[in-house]
């Protein structure tokens, strides 16, 4: 399991998140590409979705082998990543990290069928981690994965800067998608990241800080008082491990969020998110 911290972020290369980054485009569609076979995988019953905050971040450990991963990073060190432009548009936020950005629905389909993870969230126990009891009264039901796959490199120096909840407010609508045949309206609600290196590839730093109380979880001063006393710390620090995958809500359900400086190594995520019926 990950390990939770109130440790503060320190200084460095400021790259903020976008709050519409569910959906965002990149201005020319890059040629797909040629993905390395999946191989090696638990068996679906194997695998185990651990909550860090309860429906809000969850985790997959050894969701990919380490074997796996070092296929994908040795393949994805040869894709045309760009370095982002350090001025955002209205409304979205500073990103300067490496990053590929591809529309492939072949790709988020074989993540999602050959992966076990459809079988994994799917399970009644992980329904009952991932949705409330209003979703699961509303017949809450995963679709599969967006095919907006992004895949993200940090180097020495590079972190998230803190996502402002207000930001997150404005593009509540940026979560609908048209996806599949025939076409029909999806939305999507929890981020999918997939860590592709950690500490055992010398990555230090580089954890994704939560801010337990902002903004969607509003406490009133007794129960600050509460968790105060609890022991249980305000920030949940989760740290990258090698083949892990992480889900964290986003949209009007995204908690204040940043992505610590990484101050030694290369942490390599493939991100996508995950779609439901609507």
């Amino acid at each position: 399991m990950p390990k939770a911290s109130a440790a503060a972020s320190k200084k460095g290369k400021k790259v903020a998140a976008s709050a519409n980054d569910a959906s965002s485009t990149t201005p020319a569609a890059p040629e797909t590409p040629q993905w390395p076979a999946f191989k090696g995988f638990l068996p679906p019953e194997l695998l185990q979705l651990d909550t860090v905050l309860d429906r809000q971040i969850l985790t997959v450990s050894q969701f990919f082998t380490a074997s796996l991963c070092n296929t994908y990073i040795q393949f994805l060190s040869n894709l045309p990543l760009t370095t982002t432009p350090s001025k955002p548009k209205r409304g979205e936020a500073v990103r300067v990290n490496d990053r590929f950005q591809v529309q492939d629905p072949a790709f988020a389909k074989r993540l999602w069928l050959e992966t076990g993870l459809k079988e994994l969230l799917e399970r009644e126990d992980s329904q009952e981690l991932l949705w409330g009891q209003d979703e699961l009264n509303a017949g809450v039901k995963p679709w599969g994965l967006n095919p907006n796959i992004r895949i993200y490199r940090y180097t020495k120096g590079i972190y998230i800067a803190e996502i402002p909840s207000q930001s997150i407010k404005d593009h509540d609508d940026s979560n609908t998608l048209t996806l599949g045949s025939p076409p029909a309206q999806h939305r999507t609600i929890y981020t999918l990241l997939l860590y592709l290196t950690g500490p055992a590839d010398g990555v230090v730093g580089g954890e994704t800080a939560f801010y337990r109380n902002e903004p969607y979880i509003p406490l009133s001063k007794r129960e600050l008082k509460e968790l105060a006393a609890s022991g249980q710390p305000q920030v949940i620090d989760v740290q990258p491990e090698k083949g892990m995958a992480l889900l964290h809500r986003h949209g009007d359900e995204c908690l204040l969020h940043e992505g610590k400086e990484v101050l030694a190594g290369v942490k390599w995520i493939i991100r996508s998110d995950l779609v439901l019926d609507i």
